[in-house]
């Protein structure tokens, strides 16, 4: 089944959990080919373009979120274009190792081959404790009831 434009829900959904599993590698060399070479992002305020900057942003997110697990969601979808719901928790190596879980949304636009050339991201941290936490160590992320209130 091929995971390009125009999606159905399924080939979405399926798009959605290739990339949610991509994202917890940590590995942004391995990440970056997913997108076009000369990809347009928008992270919460800073905007860059072409895998050179994604692996360079992707590096330097990840040596400061440390234990990072990432869990997606399909919110909606046309033609080209997938909505994605997600969160995921870290611990801050810039304040302290605290846990943080960030709250966010993600649009992204596809070329006719199904390969990302526009990712938009808009997130919320929230500091959250070791008692708050959904995504522990030996949890699979798809497991976790994620509540209405945090949708």
């Amino acid at each position: 089944m091929s995971l390009a434009p125009p999606f159905t829900e399924e080939t979405a959904r399926q798009k959605v959990k290739r990339a949610q599993d991509l994202w917890n590698t940590q590995n942004p060399e391995k990440i970056a080919p997913a997108y076009t070479p000369d990809s347009i992002w928008r992270n919460r305020h800073l905007f860059f373009r072409g895998h050179d900057e994604i692996i360079k942003f992707l590096t330097a997110k990840w040596s400061r979120e440390k234990s990072y697990r990432l869990r997606k969601e399909l919110f909606s979808w046309h033609e080209n274009k997938i909505a994605v719901q997600f969160w995921y928790e870290y611990q801050d190596a810039e304040d302290g190792m605290k846990w943080k879980r960030c709250y966010g949304l993600e649009d992204w636009t596809f070329n006719e081959e199904g390969v990302m050339r526009k990712r938009m991201m808009s997130g919320n941290d929230v500091e959250i404790g070791e008692e708050g936490r959904w995504f522990k160590d030996g949890v699979n992320v798809e497991d976790v009831k994620i509540g209405e209130e945090h949708w």
